[in-house]
């Protein structure tokens, strides 16, 4: 699929909930294989710790049965307390070999849950605006915590249990056929019967822990979207109106983790129920066989051992599969984020061409699942070192323009070319040096002002306090600095509460114009800006380089009276204006017919 199909495709980033296929341990290790670097000899150990442990109690049911039928009833006393060290030596040796084993694989799963959240989250920072603009936030957040961790507590605490109750069940199975063949597959058959009923619920289970971990992550998305709106909801007295929100999410998350955990937990009665069959069995037979002087009392008591051994494990693993099933849920949400592709590749370099330093050529934009063009056939060229303004009602197309500018998006068809060559040749960190681009509504991050200024930008991260003040000062920037109580140290808590929008917007210039980009883009930067410190802005534009092309975008008409040139953009048509009186004119009959 090329670029342009995948922008247009219906949704191409909306995630939906985990697919109900039939769980399979194989799927899931190659899964998480590339999360496993380095830990292949813990795992070896481990695996080799499992098997002693399972060894240790396998030995115990037999040494028992030898202990009943020769030491007791020769009555030797000594033989008894021999074998009874034994056990114990066996016991202590299990109960080391289980310790280790939980040890090792209690830190392999955390490596791997260490790695799978970091790659998760770089993965994110891979994606396009497509799809952070069609998932919630807080759907995100529980698949990077909620998720991974689910992932981690079956691999780390269940997945042992499991390995080991497989061993120990398929050696106590091997010993029940081998002592006798038919009471041992009498014994085995209500297991055979469970086995074979799992693995048709299997699906079913784990469409209902898909669902409940949708669910949960639908309730995250509603408390962070309240979270981030609080202010709004005080505003407008529509606390009543959010707290029914949650009220639908929470009970939808109840309904489905009632679901989920009665899917579960099935599986114990039923297994329960099996092994009480299997003990039935065995006693009806075993006593038939004493009386007919083919069997012993302790070959009976070391046969119910085995019994034991197999149908005890087996209920362990009613609950083991339900921890799997909804692990397998988890991996297939994170397995969703991890399968999808970015649908802005690059191409591969080439060279810089003579011409404009940027340019549109018939430039098509829609965006994803709509039938709606943004843009038709747009094509304009941007010179070095000129100011353009981009003036059209609201909803015309200016801040896609300018998005299609930074490569925020890709054209659904045309180009757009970066000194002289299409600008999906550019590297990433080539752009972002090329190109300063203030959004309409900037985002300061947790910290402070000075963090928010150097970040992104290696070179003024080194720089001291005072240093980074010279360099304001040499770009005239030290002015807007004063606008904020403690300057540099000035504090910035989380959503940048306390730092109004148009400090937030004064930040962002400061980022953008220390880059020292060959275009800055400033989309509305100047809307929530006092007159006074506007003034101060477009002396600090002016004193920009030579080179610096600037692109404006604004309602304000003396924001845009000194460009060099006017477009105007409305309806998908982008046209050159020319005079102010002329953009004026266009700007009124657009918003007339639009």
């Amino acid at each position: 699929m090329s670029p342009s199909e995948a922008l247009t495709t219906t949704n191409p980033y909306q995630l939906s909930s985990a697919q109900a296929e039939q769980p399979s341990l194989l799927a899931a290790w190659a899964r998480l294989k590339p999360f496993m670097a380095g830990e292949y000899s813990r795992l070896g150990v481990a695996l080799f710790a499992t098997i002693i442990s399972s060894t240790t109690g396998l030995l115990g049911p037999m040494i028992i049965a030898r202990v009943v039928d020769v030491s007791i009833r020769n009555g030797d006393f000594a033989g008894v307390l021999r074998w009874s060290g034994l056990l114990l030596i066996l016991f202590i040796v299990g109960l080391i070999a289980t310790y280790v084993q939980t040890l090792l694989m209690g830190k392999v799963g955390r490596y791997v849950l260490f790695n799978l959240r970091n790659g998760l989250f770089t993965k994110l920072q891979q994606l396009p605006l497509d799809f952070f603009n069609q998932n919630k936030a807080g759907d995100l957040i529980s698949r990077i915590n909620n998720d991974t961790d689910k992932v981690n507590i079956f691999f780390a605490q269940a997945l042992v249990q499991l390995t080991a109750n497989v061993f120990f069940m398929t050696g106590a199975a091997i010993f029940l056929v081998t002592l006798n063949p038919r009471l041992g597959l009498a014994a085995l058959a209500p297991a055979g019967a469970v086995l074979v009923l799992t693995k048709a619920t299997g699906s079913w289970v784990k469409r209902k822990n898909a669902a409940n971990l949708q669910a949960l992550g639908g309730m995250s998305a509603e408390i962070q979207e309240s979270v981030n709106n609080f202010r709004v909801i005080i505003a407008f007295n529509r606390v009543d109106y959010f707290r029914q929100q949650f009220e639908k999410a929470n009970e939808r998350n109840y309904g489905a983790a009632i679901s989920a955990g009665l899917a579960s937990n099935i599986y114990l009665p039923i297994y329960g129920l099996a092994h009480n069959l299997a003990q039935i069995i065995v006693l009806a037979y075993g006593f038939y066989l004493i009386s007919a002087g083919t069997a012993t009392v302790g070959a009976l008591i070391g046969f119910l051992l085995y019994v034991n051994s197999v149908y005890m494990p087996l209920r362990q693993m009613a609950q083991i599969w339900s921890s799997f099933q909804l692990a397998m849920a988890s991996l297939d949400r994170i397995s969703a984020v991890f399968r999808l592709e970015p649908n802005l590749p690059e191409l591969p370099p080439q060279p810089n061409r003579p011409g404009p330093v940027l340019a549109f050529e018939n430039v098509q934009f829609t965006y994803p699942g709509s039938t709606q063009s943004v843009l038709h056939n747009a094509s304009f060229a941007l010179d070095a070192g000129k100011t353009y303004a981009l003036v059209g009602p609201t909803g015309g197309g200016k801040t896609t323009t300018a998005s299609l500018m930074a490569r925020l998006y890709d054209p659904s068809d045309g180009r757009v070319l970066l000194d002289g060559k299409d600008i999906r040749s550019a590297t990433p960190a080539e752009r972002a040096r090329k190109i300063g681009f203030i959004l309409q509504e900037p985002f300061l991050f947790t910290g402070s002002i000075r963090d928010n200024i150097v970040y992104g930008n290696p070179a003024l991260e080194k720089l001291s306090n005072d240093e980074l003040r010279e360099r304001l000062a040499a770009k005239n920037l030290l002015g807007l600095l004063a606008r904020f109580e403690q300057g540099l140290d000035t504090a910035v808590t989380v959503g940048g509460v306390g730092v109004s929008l148009g400090q937030k917007q004064l930040v962002a210039l400061i980022r953008a114009v220390l880059r020292e980009p060959e275009i800055l883009v400033l989309d509305e930067a100047t809307a929530n800006i006092d007159t006074v410190t506007e003034q101060l802005l477009e002396e600090i534009l002016r004193a920009l380089p030579a080179s610096t092309t600037k692109v404006v975008i604004a309602h304000r008409l003396n924001t845009i009276e000194n460009a060099d040139e006017i477009f105007f953009i409305n309806a998908g048509e982008i046209t050159p204006a020319g005079s102010m009186h002329d953009a004026l004119e266009l700007l009124l009959h657009g918003r007339r017919i639009s």
